[in-house]
């Protein structure tokens, strides 16, 4: 039985949805036409900026953060309606100021920063004025366990000097981007999870080198972007470690848990609005004496649809309503489930579309295919489908010898 929310998170959630029909969906279509001009392709398009103060304007902003101080005060059981709502545009999250990797990065500084910290650098972020990146993937070794991480980040004196490269820093190419957090090695003579620290880099510290913008299936996700960036001999102050020495994976896995379960929300939102295309496609066009939409190898990839994306809700919330009772750390189990039921629901729902819209499906015309893009890249994002299923074996192995040893 689902969990009623409250009634400021209902309202937020209509509030929202008319914010979507009204503004987000119209401004695609503008967003990519300034794009596709060249000298356009890496500066910001002004209706998001304009679409930024309407939302902070009408109070849809930072929806994300549990806290009332940072944010609005909604449980993560009432954040996933409305994440998932935001989902079924890929301009929308940043338009609201809940966007990867961000809302990542501010909770980060919320949870690990110093006052000077906070600031500096949160403020700004909050307000939605600069944006962020979160370097930790290397090129050179699999990134998956962390402990392969071999970008330096050695005292010297009043300073850390970093030397690395890193890749897939998504949004290391907007002219926006003012601040980095980067995970490397201060003691490689430490335990394995010890190694590792996280530091504050601003982007404009002599050293930093952009060295490519990366595509996913042929998108570049301009003017954000991801992108290949080099640390060489970096040097910035003692005082931007965050937390401590030794505190890396700490930081991450705080930071982790969050991030996966705001994808997961957000995918969701994905195979929602596919489902939606097909529907709406299906309706208007015609083959073989008939509408495609009576067909019935049609309504069965309908049916079929609609059968997974309610599943992939039901263990999205249930394991949001597991977060909010019991912490991130208890719903781990449950957080590696999401994180590979969520992307491989959107991916077949997005695909069945995709075969509904024939051509168009594949073109530029309709959202599919970059939502196809998306989706899949959501199987890497934060730890691929493999290290999960065997963190769910793992728990549930462990949960399993725990209940046989309980004398009944």
């Amino acid at each position: 039985m689902l969990k009623e929310i409250s009634s400021y998170a209902e309202r937020l959630k209509v509030e929202l949805l008319d914010f979507m029909e009204e503004y987000i969906y119209p401004a695609e279509k503008e967003v990519e036409e300034y794009l596709e001009n060249p000298e356009n392709r890496w500066t910001i398009p002004p209706i998001i900026e304009e679409l930024k103060q309407k939302a902070k304007s009408q109070g849809l902003w930072n929806l994300f953060y549990a806290d009332d101080n940072y944010g609005k005060g909604l449980t993560n059981y009432e954040y996933a309606y409305l994440c998932e709502i935001m989902g079924r545009s890929l301009i929308a999250p940043e338009i609201f100021n809940c966007n990867a990797p961000d809302t990542g990065n501010m909770e980060v500084l919320i949870k690990y920063g110093n006052e000077e910290q906070k600031q500096e650098w949160l403020t700004p972020l909050l307000e939605g004025e600069i944006r962020s990146i979160f370097s930790m993937t290397e090129p050179t070794i699999a990134s998956s366990d962390a402990t392969n991480i071999q970008t330096e980040i050695i005292r010297v004196g009043n300073e850390y000097v970093i030397n690395g490269k890193k890749w897939w820093s998504t949004g290391a190419i907007d002219p926006r981007c003012k601040i980095a957090i980067v995970m490397g090695k201060t003691d490689p003579s430490a335990e394995p999870h010890k190694q590792q620290s996280m530091i504050l880099v601003p982007m404009d510290t002599p050293g930093i080198e952009i060295k490519r913008p990366l595509k996913v299936f042929g998108y570049d996700h301009a003017p954000t972007g991801h992108a290949e960036v080099h640390y060489n001999n970096v040097r910035v102050p003692i005082s931007n470690l965050l937390l401590g020495e030794g505190r890396g994976f700490e930081i991450a896995q705080g930071r982790l848990g969050p991030g996966r379960i705001h994808h997961a929300m957000r995918g969701i939102g994905q195979a929602e609005r596919a489902l939606d295309l097909l529907i709406d496609r299906a309706e208007e066009r015609e083959a073989f004496g008939s509408k495609l939409i009576d067909k019935d190898v049609i309504r069965v990839q309908i049916a079929e649809s609609r059968l997974e994306i309610e599943q992939a809700r039901l263990l999205t919330l249930s394991t949001a309503h597991k977060i909010d009772q019991y912490g991130a750390k208890a719903a781990r189990k449950e957080i590696a489930m999401i994180k590979i039921a969520v992307p491989r629901v959107a991916l077949n729902v997005i695909d069945r579309a995709i075969e509904v819209h024939g051509g168009g499906g594949v073109s530029q015309d309709f959202p599919l295919a970059e939502h196809y893009a998306h989706a899949r890249t959501l199987r890497i994002v934060d730890g691929p489908d493999q290290v999960h299923i065997r963190d769910i074996a793992k728990l549930e192995i462990r949960e399993r010898r725990k209940n046989k040893s309980i004398k009944l």
